[in-house]
């Protein structure tokens, strides 16, 4: 693949993919089944994540399974014909299965075109929330995420056990770092082949290049299915999209 340049024309346009990493176990949830096979309102998890970016203008939502994925071919995916590509080059980490889909994907998708990469935890993304990332970034000579400033005080943890309070952090500079975070194709790519150390989400890669991606608001409606007190949550908040 051909490695990409920081120093690309500002002659934008709009080709937009989306990609899924969903490779993974979930084991903090406490399944037997990997999470993204979980049910949430009669579907699984990654069926939910896949609706909410299986919209226009996106062209194409790539899934990055496990080589060994079994369940993906067992779902009805017949809503998404032709929008949909599973690809299974999962790795062991996020950064990993992320860039193996990228450069799995390469064939279809340009360098620079746009890409979202979405959690498959996160089955909720509100239409509006999407539709705002894609028209602040669009234009953006980096890229971008959905992101919500920090409402709660944060506490700093002294070391030892149990956990005590050393302090608490400024908060005004503070962000959640959500999903989908949208990035042009090549770079991305580029910033994960580089990256060092832990790279829990792409904008970490990025900025380890000196770039600064946008942050554009969020809404809490996006949550991370992480714990087993969010399903609950994430079931409620489906079941009310469909009665909107």
């Amino acid at each position: 693949m051909q490695l990409y340049r920081l120093e690309f024309t500002k002659k934008f346009h709009l080709a937009l993919h989306a990609l899924i990493p969903a490779g993974g176990r979930g084991a903090r949830l406490g399944e037997a089944q990997p999470k993204q096979y979980l049910r949430l309102a009669g579907r699984p998890m990654l069926w939910h994540a896949v609706r909410c970016l299986a919209v226009a203008p996106v062209e194409t939502v790539f899934v990055v399974l496990a080589p060994d994925d079994e369940g993906f071919a067992r779902e009805d995916w017949s809503a998404y014909a032709g929008r949909l590509e599973p690809l299974y080059c999962g790795g062991e980490t996020r950064r990993d299965s992320v860039y193996n889909g990228l450069v799995a994907a390469m064939a279809a998708v340009d360098a620079d075109d746009w890409v979202l990469v979405h959690d498959a935890a996160r089955p909720c993304l509100p239409g509006a929330d999407l539709q705002r990332l894609i028209a602040e970034v669009r234009d953006d000579p980096v890229g971008g995420l959905l992101a919500q400033p920090v409402p709660e005080t944060v506490k700093r943890a002294a070391e030892g056990e149990p956990p005590r309070a050393a302090g608490s952090e400024d908060r005004s500079r503070l962000w959640l770092a959500q999903t989908p975070q949208m990035f042009r194709a090549g770079m991305l790519a580029e910033a994960l082949r580089l990256a060092r150390g832990a790279v829990t989400d792409e904008a970490s890669a990025i900025e380890q290049m000196g770039l600064a991606p946008r942050l554009v608001a969020g809404s809490r409606q996006n949550l991370k299915v992480t714990y087993p007190e969010d399903i609950a949550i994430a079931e409620a908040l489906l079941a009310r999209a469909t009665h909107l």
